[in-house]
């Protein structure tokens, strides 16, 4: 019996010292829990924001004639694997890397040896984001670029246009510590990514010139249609399904309660924007479904700015915004100017771009802790039009020496045979539908009678 009582006495000492250290564990678990969950949850976002890759080039590959085809898949695929080099190299470095408030100066090569685990899942992803930006001006530039300079381009704006307007505004640079409201905000890119690319589409364009054929000697403009809409149309769905990834990561926690106001506005910017679009092409005349699908992406481009910081009335709002100021835009740009895109990426990107850093200092509400005007205050609004005065003008200047720099070093445009000939035949030697190549070959030396 006393030994009974004993253990008796014994017990709940033992059970103290075994809970106590499994309590401590716990305690400790939960944060490497926690943070564990957020570098999945990026790293997920970050296959998404690739797979909009795949989005650039089906969607670029149907708006061009198909004697183009490779090629713009050609640059497609240089924009996210140069890019990704050289953006590993330097420009993470120039973004995120300690220095000042106009550029990083450390971190190239990510430091050398064996970064930790948050540094190479933040590289990734903003990797995705670098490619991003440098596939935009491929659709611009489309049929008549050289592929020479097109590379030297993509290694331009991965490792120094892109990445120093982006410390500026996520780097703890100086238009994040404007004196003004929070300081010129930018959630997921409209102007760092979508801007930036955007805007540099209009100088290489301007500097390119129209392609042959595009305008008639009076300047009228003449249709010069993308070969495969359904290209286009899955291009658009598969953007659109990467931008969840590209809006909501941009987050970079799992466990941040504004993800669900994030992507429902996301989707119905999209929808808006295409919805707009459609509604005005259907009362004005015959609908175009590449243009309901740049929309779709105007709005997109349009919300990724305040996307976390808008109530879901204000997306609507925003999206449709969006798909009107890319209507304008398109008209103003080929009818007035005579700056051919192919694509539109200069509407969508460009103007949707300065138009969604504008948009954060009218519509945020105070979530986030972002106010514009609709929550009584002027002062981010300030804050919102010096950051998109800036990164026009940073990326105009930049954009006019590298284009005006590569057309007298190495020659910017095709030559006119290979222009008219195509890019595919001229520049690789091949075709993306050999068997109608063949067939157009044999059609031209069949004798009269067998035709």
């Amino acid at each position: 019996m006393r030994t009974f009582h004993g253990m008796h006495r014994l017990l709940p000492a033992l059970l103290l010292l075994i809970l106590v250290p499994t309590a401590t564990a716990q305690e400790t678990a939960v944060p490497d829990t926690a943070a564990a969950l957020d570098l999945v949850w990026v790293f997920v976002a970050a296959t998404l924001v690739f797979l909009m890759q795949g989005g650039f080039a089906l969607l670029g590959a149907g708006a061009v004639r198909s004697k183009n085809t490779v090629n713009y898949l050609m640059k497609s695929v240089m924009d996210f694997s140069l890019g990704a080099v050289f953006f590993f190299m330097i420009g993470y470095a120039f973004m995120f890397g300690q220095g000042n408030a106009w550029i990083g100066l450390d971190g190239f090569f990510l430091g050398g040896g064996h970064p930790a685990p948050d540094t190479l899942i933040s590289f990734l992803f903003q990797a995705m984001f670098a490619a991003t930006a440098a596939t935009i001006v491929a659709g611009a530039v489309a049929e008549r670029m050289r592929l020479q300079a097109y590379v030297v381009y993509t290694v331009a704006i991965t490792a120094f246009i892109y990445p120093v307007f982006g410390h500026w505004m996520w780097g703890g640079g100086f238009l994040s510590t404007l004196p003004f409201g929070a300081g010129a905000v930018d959630f997921a890119g409209s102007g760092v990514v979508h801007a930036v690319g955007g805007l540099l589409a209009l100088v290489a364009a301007f500097v390119l010139g129209p392609r042959i054929g595009r305008y008639d000697e009076d300047g009228v403009k003449r249709s010069m249609k993308g070969h495969n809409a359904t290209y286009v149309v899955l291009g658009t769905l598969l953007l659109f399904f990467g931008w969840f990834g590209f809006n909501t990561g941009s987050t970079l926690s799992a466990h941040d309660g504004g993800l669900a106001l994030i992507a429902v506005n996301t989707f119905l910017a999209g929808c808006a924007g295409a919805t707009i679009v459609f509604m005005v092409q259907f009362l004005r005349g015959p609908t175009d479904i590449a243009a309901v699908c740049n929309g779709a992406l105007a709005g997109l481009v349009s919300i990724t700015a305040p996307c976390a910081f808008v109530a879901p009335w204000a997306a609507l709002v925003i999206g449709a915004s969006g798909g009107l100021l890319y209507l304008v835009a398109v008209a103003v740009l080929e009818d007035r100017l005579r700056v051919d895109d192919p694509v539109g990426a200069i509407a969508v990107h460009g103007v949707g771009g300065v138009f969604g850093l504008i948009a954060v200092g009218v519509f945020a509400d105070g979530t986030g802790g972002v106010t514009g005007l609709v929550g009584g205050s002027i002062s981010q609004l300030v804050a919102q039009s010096i950051a998109a005065a800036t990164v026009i003008a940073w990326t105009l200047g930049t954009g006019w020496i590298l284009f005006k720099g590569l057309d007298v070093l190495v020659g910017l445009r095709v030559s006119e045979q290979e222009e008219l000939e195509g890019l595919d035949p001229s520049h690789h030697g091949s075709s993306a539908y050999p068997e109608l190549a063949v067939m157009a070959a044999s059609a031209t030396v069949l004798p009269k009678e067998r035709r």
